[in-house]
């Protein structure tokens, strides 16, 4: 099976409900829609991926129940940002509140919003200022927080409301600052 990434050039935009068909019938790849209009693949994770993003997931969640913050989305999750991009973190978080009525009643379509906090696991295949760029939307969308964890170099990226990023070694914890108050993870429980 080829793991590359895959970018389709659409001869028109594909809508909202067209991506979840699409989406729904293909349950074995990940789809994004750049704001270009643009569709990109990605295919399974290995098993180290898939592990780190179900820790980030667990962690993250672990933490926001417990302190009733909010909600925490999966990597399967598209959210629609500003932009019109339809990005899939691979693990996010949105405030108490901030969620549209009704959301939890619509299973067949994407959330309407930026998330607060997303973090993005970088996988073998991934390039790293492909994910530096998406952060950057990301952030440019309304995400407050990001942290891009990088596996193959060891280290982390985190990305500021403010516009700023910060580089961090293996050997840090990070936090959720003023976005998930209260949150820390050891770097290294992802790498």
């Amino acid at each position: 099976m080829n793991s590359e990434k895959v970018t389709v050039q659409p001869w028109y935009t594909v809508t909202d409900e067209e991506l979840m068909l699409m989406s729904s019938q293909n349950p074995e790849l990940r789809f994004e829609r750049n704001a270009d209009g643009t569709l990109e693949t990605m295919p399974p994770t290995g098993g180290i991926s898939g592990n780190r993003e179900a820790k980030a997931v667990a962690y993250l969640l672990a933490w926001v129940e417990s302190q009733d913050l909010g909600e925490v989305f999966g990597p399967s999750t598209g959210f629609k940002l500003a932009n019109t991009a339809v990005k899939s973190p691979d693990a996010a978080f949105v405030a108490k509140g901030r969620l549209p009525e009704n959301w939890d009643q619509q299973e067949d379509a994407f959330i309407n919003l930026a998330p607060d906090f997303v973090i993005e696991i970088r996988s073998k295949n991934d390039s790293l200022p492909k994910l530096k760029a998406k952060m950057a939307e990301y952030i440019a969308n309304g995400v407050q927080l990001g942290w891009l964890i990088d596996r193959q170099n060891q280290q982390a990226f985190v990305y500021r409301r403010d516009g700023s990023i910060t580089q961090y070694p293996a050997t840090a914890i990070l936090n959720g600052e003023d976005v998930v108050p209260g949150f820390t993870l050891a770097l290294a429980k992802l790498l």
